[in-house]
């Protein structure tokens, strides 16, 4: 598939705005291998393969192990996620989907048994900002491969 454009530098400030939010999450304190499993199942579920290839180098690099990764996106049928992991992975997939138009009750106390208040925003922040990189990647395109994760060799 050929890019369409370069977003970057077609809108600079555009993708520094959103960069931005990016630096402002990676300040707000949550784990970043929970946050590398929730860049990834949210790129799973919008089809962004520039983001699935660089958050899955991420997660490898940070010290994931690969057969998580694999089983990712059958996270409900599978031993290998906390409790935890699996009430943010609920939260990801409802607040990126959005099916019938809201977030179930059910996965948001799920979710509240496992993070409070702050962390359930900051979560919520880092799901819109992924969702945001999803749709730029896909809507135009970006070339996908190339990508070397800055946090290490991966396993």
């Amino acid at each position: 598939m050929t890019q369409r454009l370069n977003y970057q530098t077609a809108s600079p400030e555009a993708f520094k705005a959103l960069l931005h939010v990016e630096q402002v999450i990676r300040r707000l304190g949550l784990d970043e291998n929970l946050l590398e499993l929730l860049k990834t199942r949210a790129s799973q579920l919008n089809g962004c393969a520039w983001c699935l290839d660089m958050h899955t180098k991420d997660a490898l690099a940070r010290g994931e192990t690969a057969q998580r990764l694999f089983l990712l996106s059958g996270w409900r049928d599978t031993p290998c996620y906390s409790d935890k992991e699996r009430a943010m992975l609920a939260w990801v997939e409802a607040v990126t989907t959005l099916q019938g138009q809201s977030v179930p009750d059910d996965v948001y106390n799920d979710a509240r048994k496992h993070f409070d208040e702050k962390q359930l925003v900051d979560l919520t922040l880092a799901i819109i900002a992924i969702n945001g990189w999803n749709r730029l990647n896909v809507a135009f395109r970006t070339t996908v491969g190339d990508y070397v994760s800055p946090h290490g060799k991966a396993a």
